[in-house]
């Protein structure tokens, strides 16, 4: 059985490209880069999770491709440096990580969303709907 793949949406090449590098290292699938929503909606059959920037050039803003991609229960981290413009949080959205990020926040996104280990790294911030399932689930949240 393959990894669960990670769809990077991300128009900015240079940040999408320092994700899946990220990615890639600690052995996570990356199942494509998109910089759109047809490209991101192309690739969402192949993906089980995606890190979303808020601000595309083209097309709907991060938030709306993120409901785009909750209809595939594909779960959903945002990644931008203005948490303010998220409303509304896509159902399947688990939290955000702020733009410049650390290679840490990624990967515990990553594993939050994959592999329901709890979140742990305090650039990483987990939505309070979120928070609760993993109360739920026994797991430690960051507050």
């Amino acid at each position: 059985m393959t990894a669960p793949a990670i769809l990077i949406v991300e128009d900015e090449i240079f940040v999408a490209i320092d994700i899946e590098r990220v990615l890639a290292d600690a052995g996570y699938n990356v199942a494509a880069i998109a910089a759109d929503r047809t490209e991101a909606l192309a690739a969402a059959p192949r993906a089980a999770m995606a890190f979303v920037d808020l601000n595309l050039r083209d097309g709907p803003t991060g938030p709306q491709l993120a409901h785009d991609l909750a209809k595939h229960n594909i779960k959903v981290i945002y990644v931008t440096a203005n948490p303010a413009q998220i409303e509304p949080a896509a159902e399947t959205a688990i939290g955000y990580i702020r733009k410049p990020f650390r290679d840490s926040a990624i990967l515990n996104a990553a594993a939050v969303a994959l592999q329901g280990v709890a979140p742990a790294d305090p650039d990483f911030i987990v939505f309070q709907a979120a928070n609760d399932a993993l109360l739920q689930a026994g797991q430690r949240a960051v507050r």
